[in-house]
């Protein structure tokens, strides 16, 4: 009976493979919808073309019981599809625990509804990466340099993190944290940190010793920092026509989802689950991309909640690295910003469209930061139809001095990297709860300049306020029922 019972099984999953393959949710409509709303001028972000191959895991020997270790059995079948051309490798119910797997172009990596991608807390399975004496620990989900990727479905991803994040005891109550120093790790002298082991409290001294000691470190010199050194959940690393639709990300060990340096990027229908206090715990961070969509996800975060960033290229000085980016239909419960720009924006940001967002209980609404070590030019921003309450600080924040000890208004050379903020446009926003309603500090040297806003209720305990902020226009703008 039992072969029977599993041929069964397998017919099952390979119905539910193929009608999921003929389903063909209106993406194109959608985004070709939203980048005709668009205040600036972009191409609709490409969708990536995966092979036509469909493998479920399990053909590859895996088994979805929650101890047993996948990483084999994942990467051959990821392997396996991409050598015939690429394809839907698919991830049935289960709990399916694993190490970090590398994607490959032309692949799909779908989870079915009830699958969970459960990643080890043995940190040992993740490789250290990279070269020329800096090694980082892999992601546990891994793309780099790739085409034509997916990860698509309605399954749960789960990175594990709390087996690497440090966390504060002032995040926790005290029930929380007698638990959480019962599980094991170590506690550091002042009793105000919790970190998962020995070697990744001291590890941040030990990372500067070697970088003292050797020009050019060896991946197994860093080993014994391992622990400190946290992966982002998922990172999809300069690569072409990418799909996320649909997945559940949660418990990363630092920030969630991690596109840098990609072009024709879609993120669709992904909720995003990290606890308020994970430390470094953004929901996702885009960097240095072109031709992106964001739409329909939803982001509880520990720190910022959907954020942009931007490094500095040596190939096109004059380019912003990070541009045309649409952003829409999100809502974020939590963090330390819903919608944040920086702090690192070195390569600098043109054309980002926010519209009809929802920012719940974050700490700031709408984050804009740098300092004078990591800024850049951020123009043409546009924001319309954000919706805001419980906001914990500033409703608007635009700060030029994020991380710095010393704020003194001294006025410096403009510089490369001196934050330079221009050309934002806010219209329809509306807050019932903050703080502090808008605050706009720009540098002596570089100030805040030309903000538009249009159409704005806030209601906070601070009224506007602004420091080194030049050309600011308001049009029907109300703060606690007086006009601006």
């Amino acid at each position: 009976m039992k072969p029977k019972f599993l041929n069964f099984f397998g017919l099952v999953i390979l119905g539910l493979i193929m009608s999921d393959i003929h389903a063909q949710p209106p993406i194109h409509e959608e985004i070709g919808k939203l980048v005709q709303e668009a205040p600036f001028k972009m191409g609709a972000p490409e969708l990536p073309e995966i092979g036509a191959n469909a493998d479920t895991i399990t053909k590859f020997g895996a088994i979805g019981d929650g101890t047993f270790l996948n990483t084999i059995s994942i990467q051959n079948a990821i392997d396996s599809s991409a050598a015939k051309g690429g394809g839907k490798v698919v991830i049935p119910p289960g709990i399916w625990l694993t190490g970090p797997v590398a994607l490959k172009s032309n692949i799909n990596l779908h989870l079915m509804e009830g699958a969970i991608l459960l990643f080890t807390k043995d940190h040992t399975q993740y490789p250290l990466i990279g070269k020329d004496g800096k090694y980082t620990v892999m992601s546990p989900i891994y793309a780099n340099n790739l085409h034509d990727i997916a990860i698509t479905g309605k399954g749960i991803i789960n990175g594990n993190g709390a087996s690497w994040r440090p966390v504060k005891k002032v995040k926790l109550t005290e029930g929380q944290w007698k638990a959480l120093t019962k599980s094991g790790g170590v506690v550091t002298s002042d009793g105000g940190m919790w970190w998962p082991s020995e070697a990744a409290k001291e590890a941040e001294t030990y990372l500067k010793n070697l970088k003292n000691k050797k020009k050019s470190a060896l991946a197994e010199d860093f080993v014994p920092a391992r622990d400190f050194l946290r992966p982002y959940m998922v990172l999809i690393n300069h690569c072409k026509r990418v799909l996320i639709d649909g997945p559940t990300l949660m418990n990363s060990p630092k920030f969630g989802l991690v596109p840098k340096g990609c072009r024709d990027l879609i993120i669709r229908d992904v909720t995003i689950n990290n606890e308020w206090y994970a430390q470094n715990g953004d929901g996702m961070d885009i960097g240095d991309s072109k031709n992106v969509i964001v739409y329909k996800c939803t982001v509880t975060a520990g720190d910022d909640g959907i954020c942009m960033k931007s490094n500095y290229s040596a190939k096109d000085s004059n380019a912003a690295t990070l541009q045309n980016v649409i952003i829409s239909d999100c809502k974020v419960y939590h963090g330390h910003g819903g919608f944040v720009i920086g702090s690192n924006e070195g390569g600098g940001m043109e054309n980002i469209y926010v519209h009809n967002c929802s920012f719940i209980g974050t700490d700031a609404g709408i984050r804009v930061k740098s300092s004078r070590d990591r800024g850049g030019l951020v123009q043409h921003i546009f924001l319309d139809g954000i919706y805001m309450e419980n906001i914990q600080g500033p409703a608007i924040v635009f700060n030029s001095y994020y991380e710095q000890k010393d704020n003194a208004r001294t006025n410096v050379p403009v510089t490369r990297t001196t934050p330079r903020f221009q050309y934002f446009k806010l219209s329809n926003i509306y807050c019932s709860s903050a703080s502090e309603s808008i605050s706009l500090t720009g540098l002596p040297e570089y100030p805040v300049n030309h903000i538009y806003f249009e159409h704005v209720r806030i209601l906070a305990d601070k009224d506007y306020h602004a420091v080194d902020a030049k050309d600011i226009y308001f049009k029907d703008v109300e703060v606690n029922g007086s006009k601006l």
